[in-house]
């Protein structure tokens, strides 16, 4: 399948119209977006998308919790269904390509084919998911997790907003969750494709048009607390004192040289640290402090975790210092679907687009649906780096590279 250069210039036309379309509901004084799940915002926006959908010939429809869905049916309507989209929502001030890139290029991409190819074989939808963010509540792929049956309503009982709003009361304001929709839950997904812009500068660095995901990593974080002795500053010698800032900031040091030693694709971040009571002129008695770790393979997590936390047992020990470790999350690293990655590469190859097969250090949906049906997860490249930010930015030609890669993939998959 050949796109003209007329079609193409209407595409990136297109792709710059909805991207700032789109960014228009929850736009920020400071030219971002906030979109939390089931504000007015968010209510807004989907709408819209709802509406627009229709308007290309779409037939639009929502699931009970709130996912958006645009669907091109087959002529067999029992066929299987090749799922394209993103996320809707956003982090408080965030940028207007993170997840809304990819429910734009699916709704494109959806009515090129429609356009010029007519039905397709198996059914073609486009999802606008909910949430995935979690920056209104303390939930994270609750879109996705409805839909593939890792997320119900009894992981959300008891959840409030920092405003003190139940989850439940929020998602039934906006319209859901009370059984007028369909059941999130799918049986009939062939594969599910998510564009998403890289949200890192490994694609601009390497000068590479598109990143195709391999792995999505894993993630294990942390709260670990030292217990010392809280005494006076000025008269408790040196060698009496059980300072639990001393200790942390060996186990700290620790714990990054050991990641640099143990591979270059291992990430390790203590992002927060707090101690107690926090004077200047009084030892610490309690430091406590965040770790995140993140890795493409379960036996090097496992392996690293291991041997780090039986050291910290020893650096405790040795500043007659005592630390516990919380585990609070666990996600399993994520294998992308090889055969939708040979399509991507045959494609890109044939067109001599320059690539890079890579792992995805951040979470995605791709890696809730990579459990659960064949998925594919690629990157356009994103200015910088930056995103979660109003300053968030990726070229419009990128972001049409990612959409003609998406519509020839959907055509091999659908037509």
């Amino acid at each position: 399948m050949i796109i003209s250069e007329n079609k193409s210039l209407a595409l990136f036309d297109q792709i710059e119209e909805m991207v700032e379309w789109l960014a228009s509901y929850g736009k920020s004084k400071r030219n971002g977006v906030t979109r939390t799940l089931y504000s007015a915002n968010w209510q807004s926006a989907q709408q819209a998308l709802k509406k627009r959908m229709e308007k290309i010939g779409l037939q639009a429809y929502y699931d009970d919790v709130g996912n958006l869905f645009g669907r091109l049916s087959a002529a067999n309507e029992d066929a299987s269904t090749i799922l394209t989209g993103s996320h809707i929502d956003t982090v408080i001030d965030g940028g207007k390509y993170d997840g809304a890139y990819g429910v734009i290029a699916g709704i494109i991409a959806l009515q090129f084919l429609y356009e010029h190819y007519g039905l397709p074989k198996k059914n073609l939808e486009v999802v606008s998911l909910c949430e995935e963010e979690g920056s209104r509540f303390p939930m994270t792929y609750w879109g996705s997790g409805s839909i593939t049956g890792v997320k119900s309503l009894k992981d959300v009982q008891g959840l409030t907003d920092s405003q003190g709003i139940p989850f439940i009361e929020a998602m039934q304001e906006a319209g859901f969750g009370k059984g007028n929709y369909r059941n999130p839950m799918r049986t009939d997904l062939a594969s599910f494709i998510e564009l998403h812009i890289e949200q890192g500068e490994v694609l601009e660095r390497e000068e590479k048009s598109i990143g195709i995901v391999s792995h999505i990593v894993g993630q294990r974080r942390y709260h670990v607390t030292v217990i010392g002795e809280s005494n006076h500053a000025g008269t408790t010698p040196m060698a009496w004192r059980k300072d639990a800032m001393y200790t942390a900031a060996e186990l700290i040091q620790y714990l990054i040289q050991k990641a640099k030693e143990t591979s270059p694709d291992l990430v390790v971040t203590v992002g927060q640290i707090f101690t107690e009571p926090n004077l200047s002129n009084v030892i610490p008695g309690k430091t406590m402090f965040s770790i995140d770790i993140r890795h493409c393979e379960e036996h090097v997590l496992d392996e690293f975790c291991r041997d780090v936390f039986t050291q910290f047992e020893s650096i405790a020990n040795k500043h007659q210092t005592q630390v516990t470790i919380h585990n609070w999350m666990n996600e399993k690293p994520v294998e992308m679907s090889e055969s939708l990655i040979e399509i991507s590469e045959a494609i890109l190859t044939s067109e001599q687009m320059p690539y890079k097969k890579m792992t995805s250090g951040a979470g995605h949906d791709s890696q809730i649906f990579g459990t659960f049906c064949p998925t594919s997860l690629l990157f356009v490249p994103s200015h910088k780096g930056i995103s979660h930010s109003p300053n968030e930015f990726t070229r419009t030609e990128d972001l049409e590279n990612g959409i003609q890669l998406l519509i020839k993939i959907l055509y091999k998959l659908a037509y």
